[in-house]
């Protein structure tokens, strides 16, 4: 290939990763304001308002520039995958895995239960004690991957097809797939932070 050649096809993806980046920022925040203009709290909301243009750049950078497996359909911000059947909690191989793996920073799939809904989500660890792990946003949890405080969450042991699945926002109604729901900007920028080479360990480069 020439030198021209190889200008023309370093200019083209820059141009196209230029677009996927300016797609992306328009949806997270066509995501995000309404969502914020629900919140009541005042002093939430300037926090909120004031940290958004960080986020929201900051995931749509490292979801264009990421090493992600996956189909990204910048204009409506999500990755497509197809769906599987919904994954089984269990608690022996969880247990195994988290008493030697949990770790802060790892993010984690979150398995949610909700008139008869099952839905994947993503977290992060951020506290380890002896026997348990603490997520961000959705609390405590034994190695076993059961809640401590609510019987609808269960934690699973991260693999590539249930990590893609919580990805992509797969959902299921009595064990039948339904259509995906949307990630918010706060899971978006956790899957970017999804180690793929080895899923059950911490990315290093973010």
């Amino acid at each position: 290939m020439s030198v021209q050649s190889v200008q023309q096809a370093q200019l083209w993806n820059d141009e196209k990763e230029r677009l996927m980046f300016a797609e992306l920022v328009n949806v997270f925040y066509a995501r995000e304001i309404p969502a914020l203009a629900a919140v009541h709290n005042e002093q939430k909301l300037r926090k909120s308002l004031a940290s958004l243009p960080f986020y929201v750049e900051r995931a749509a950078r490292h979801i264009v520039q990421g090493d992600i497996p996956l189909e990204l359909d910048s204009q409506n911000g999500g990755w497509l995958a197809p769906q599987k059947k919904l994954p089984s909690p269990d608690p022996e191989q969880n247990a195994s895995f988290y008493k030697k793996h949990a770790k802060t920073g790892l993010v984690i799939p979150v398995l949610k239960e909700h008139t008869g809904y099952q839905s994947l989500s993503l977290d992060c660890i951020d506290q380890v004690e002896k026997n348990s792990f603490h997520s961000n946003l959705s609390g405590w949890f034994f190695f076993s991957g059961a809640s401590q405080s609510n019987l609808n969450l269960q934690v699973l042991k991260p693999s590539k097809q249930v990590m893609t699945a919580a990805c992509c926002g797969h959902q299921w109604q009595f064990n039948k797939a339904v259509p995906p729901r949307r990630l918010s900007l706060r899971e978006m920028l956790l899957a970017s932070m999804i180690n793929w080479k080895n899923v059950r360990s911490i990315k290093r480069d973010v």
